[in-house]
């Protein structure tokens, strides 16, 4: 099964770089730096993750390079004159601070990520300047696993008091997230024995009895979980109940999800919570502009670029897009989604 989506997830790649290369190519033509749509950078992540081809599927999305067919004739359906492209980077991190200092036009980010630099905490706790970012649209979710070994007698997250937990590298969204989950459940800093293995670290020490449990976010399924599963018998926690109810008051970018049940060898489906992939901007970026880019993403034609792309290009919908918001939209954003009743 794992070949088949290595082989599917090379596919979707080598579609990626085509379409970079592309608007590559289409960018360094006289006629394109000076249409008047200009062209706009969308920050992704690593060429081997999801970021970076679904950055590339937005920038198909909203993208009408002159000379290009009428949408109404079946050409594209984006913002007039415009050429986006996707930029790899190092991911959320990078891409917020990308963001703010005006080095690109937009990015994708982890909604904990984009909370955290925008109230100042974790790792941007001794950073300022990142209240100028502004949401388009929530894309799709990343789901919260927490991984431990069958049999272990865990069986729910307050069974992790003095066991060997990570919380993924120090700084991280996952770090800050597991922190807050453990703390809802009752369990403070020092309750546990807290690790700060990356996901390919913890998925070793978990497999060889080195450690209890590790949080991973990220879109289902993850490739190391699957190769987890099948190497040893692993349970996911459930977070679910009061706890999970309160946590979402404080940090709203949470929002209930569940695993499905067929995604990793003999793992039920579990309850969890998940966080946003966003799509953000600064709010510096003109309120015209940014409404044109939230209207041609929405634009019904544009559902087959969308689901024809990649997996995940299926579970961007407009009926989501406000799901779980943690920091303000942008002007323009806004203008689109009360047009057509989406907000009051």
């Amino acid at each position: 099964m794992w070949g088949r989506q290595n082989g599917r997830r090379k596919r979707w790649l080598v579609q990626a770089l085509i379409c970079l290369v592309a608007v590559g190519a289409a960018l360094s033509s006289p006629q394109s730096r000076a249409a008047d749509g200009g062209y706009f950078r969308i920050a992704t992540g690593a060429t081997d993750g999801t970021y970076f081809p679904i950055g590339a599927l937005i920038a198909s999305a909203v993208s009408n390079p002159p000379g290009s067919r009428d949408c109404a004739a079946g050409g594209s359906c984006g913002v007039p004159g415009l050429i986006a492209v996707g930029q790899a980077t190092k991911g959320s991190v990078e891409n917020v601070n990308l963001i703010t200092s005006d080095a690109v036009e937009s990015g994708l980010s982890q909604a904990d990520v984009a909370y955290m630099a925008y109230f100042g905490l974790g790792l941007f706790k001794q950073q300022t300047g990142h209240d100028n970012l502004r949401i388009i649209a929530s894309l799709y979710p990343e789901l919260v696993h927490l991984a431990v070994r069958k049999h272990s007698g865990i069986y729910a997250l307050e069974d992790l008091r003095d066991r060997r937990v990570s919380l993924g590298v120090k700084g991280s969204g996952t770090n800050f997230d597991a922190a807050a989950i453990l703390a809802a459940h009752g369990l403070k800093e020092g309750d546990y024995k807290a690790k700060h293995f990356d996901l390919g670290e913890s998925s070793d020490k978990l497999r060889l009895g080195k450690l209890d449990a590790f949080f991973i976010i990220a879109g289902a399924p993850v490739p190391a979980l699957i190769d987890l599963a099948e190497q040893a018998n692993i349970s996911l926690l459930p977070i679910r109940g009061q706890a999970s109810t309160d946590l979402r008051r404080k940090y709203p970018f949470f929002v209930p999800a569940k695993i499905p049940g067929d995604l990793y060898r003999n793992v039920a489906a579990t309850e969890t919570l998940s966080v946003g992939a966003l799509w953000l901007v600064s709010e510096h970026l003109d309120a015209d502009r940014v409404y044109e880019l939230t209207r041609s993403l929405w634009h019904p034609s544009n559902r087959r670029v969308l689901d024809n792309g990649h997996p995940v290009g299926r579970m961007i919908r407009l009926e989501s897009a406000l799901a779980g918001l943690s920091l303000p939209l942008h002007e323009g954003a806004k203008r689109f989604y009360k047009e057509i009743g989406a907000l009051p």
